[in-house]
């Protein structure tokens, strides 16, 4: 099984390389990445030795080069490269379309001059904005996009459909929660309220801080995708979830309670524009038709996050820092 990766050294794709070549001895893995602020090679230091792990850097936008990669034949394409926080898209969504949408676009039409076995399309639950009461958005559920990153999102989730439909293209969309566990990118919540209470520094939450998440462990997403690797049908679409709901005030408290940190430490701020209440994924399509369960509690899961966090302090420093950006340039300016 010879997989292509885009977006591999970002959070979710390296944890899942990782799964993969730990799982699958006869599985070779290329991890294409631009290596933007959210790209580190750190988090896969401990793969990187690996003779069936290999890296290039390159940005999916540039078609020219997307269409050399593939030309290498690969059986199956998992896209998780994507710009991917909602504050940065508010300041400017020009690299969200050009990454998330253009980038896509060229992925799809590099797989119909090389073909794959399967395209994965790996997308969000925010496509399906913001859900009102009890409800929970399931795999048929309007495409509702709130803020620039998830149109972004959504845009190429249908970009995805149409090259389905009109090229017979085998794709599979997979839209998640929100993920949380090791190598989370510090600009994230759980991160962000680790890595500051550490410092004893001032947590933002926004608003009233009611604003509503269910939470999965990266680990049990790595898992869904492979089961839709090796038992998804093609133009279909997978919820992934874990029915952890949480309200980010909620989920604050119990990390510094956790941590025995104070309250105080929580500063409120303004809300953002366009803040989906909440989030909610309907979940037995993948759980019935693929046998895929979430297996981690999220209270264990939460805390070993936190405990991971504690002792890599040299790998979220560096991060805050933004040293290991200027490591990559300096590194790849020689070549």
């Amino acid at each position: 099984m010879k997989l292509l990766i885009t977006g591999g050294a970002g959070f979710i794709g390296s944890n899942f390389i990782r799964h993969m070549l730990e799982k699958y001895p006869d599985c070779e893995v290329l991890n294409l990445d631009k290596l933007t602020y959210a790209g580190n090679l750190d988090n896969l230091k401990d793969v990187s030795s690996i003779s069936r792990y290999s890296f290039v850097r390159g940005d999916i936008v540039d078609r020219g080069f997307v269409h050399d990669i593939l030309g290498r034949g690969f059986d199956i394409v998992v896209n998780f490269a994507a710009e991917s926080h909602v504050d940065r898209s508010i300041l400017d969504s020009s690299p969200f379309v050009q990454t998330n949408v253009q980038g896509t676009q060229a992925l799809l039409e590099g797989i119909k001059q090389h073909p794959v076995k399967l395209f994965i399309q790996v997308s969000t639950d925010e496509v399906y904005g913001s859900v009102e009461g009890d409800r929970e958005s399931t795999e048929e559920s309007l495409l509702l996009p709130n803020s620039p990153y998830a149109a972004s999102k959504a845009a190429a989730d249908l970009l995805c459909r149409a090259y389905c439909q009109t090229f017979g293209l085998p794709i599979i969309i997979t839209r998640c929660s929100n993920n949380y566990g090791p190598f989370q990118f510090p600009e994230k919540l759980i991160p962000l309220v680790v890595t500051n209470a550490l410092e004893d520094k001032e947590i933002p939450v926004y608003g009233d801080g009611l604003n509503m998440r269910d939470w999965i462990h990266v680990e049990d997403h790595c898992l869904a995708i492979d089961c839709v690797i090796q038992a998804g049908r093609p133009g279909e679409i997978y919820n992934v979830g874990a029915d952890n709901e949480r309200t980010n005030l909620e989920l604050v408290r119990k990390i510094l309670a956790i941590m025995q940190k104070p309250e105080s430490l929580i500063k409120f701020v303004s809300d953002r524009p366009g803040h989906d209440r909440r989030y909610a994924l309907e979940t037995t399509k993948i759980m019935q038709e693929l046998g895929w369960k979430p297996t981690h509690s999220f209270d264990e899961a939460l805390a070993r996050t936190i405990i991971w966090y504690t002792q890599s302090e040299g790998w979220w420093r560096q991060i805050k820092s933004g040293e290991y950006l200027e490591y990559y340039e300096r590194m790849y300016a020689r070549r």
